[in-house]
């Protein structure tokens, strides 16, 4: 379950199918180092997302 202090680099690498779901909601520089060390909150931020429609997304079985 991933919360709003996971870091980036650790959902791919935790569930790398999620990639899909952070691509779809605006976040295009997965592979940039600095944002795989920024949390889901920090990165929803710079990019305008809600976080916790992101959360909800990432959280679905």
């Amino acid at each position: 379950m991933f919360n709003k202090d996971t870091i980036i680099g650790d959902i791919l690498e935790q569930a790398p199918e999620k990639s899909d779901i952070l691509l779809e909601v605006g976040m295009h520089c997965l592979s940039c180092p600095a944002a795989l060390g920024e949390t889901l909150e920090e990165a929803c931020e710079v990019h305008g997302i809600d976080v916790n429609e992101v959360l909800e997304m990432l959280n679905k079985q």
